[in-house]
């Protein structure tokens, strides 16, 4: 995904803003990673590029 992305996708629970957390970057594209809730704490996945923003229950982890 794109960092700049970040400006426009908010938690899908509470609709607060998600904090970044890189784990694999190339260039500008966030290959791994987390998103995660600044009021909830919820944690949702980068996986190949992709974040899952799925609420907790209807993931396949």
């Amino acid at each position: 995904m794109k960092e700049s992305l970040m400006e426009i996708i908010c938690c899908p629970l509470d609709k607060s803003e998600l904090d970044l957390r890189v784990d694999v970057q190339d260039g500008e594209e966030v290959v791994a990673g987390r998103l995660v809730c600044t009021e909830c704490g919820e944690t949702y996945p980068i996986e190949d590029g992709i974040p899952n923003l799925l609420p907790p229950d209807m993931r396949d982890d």
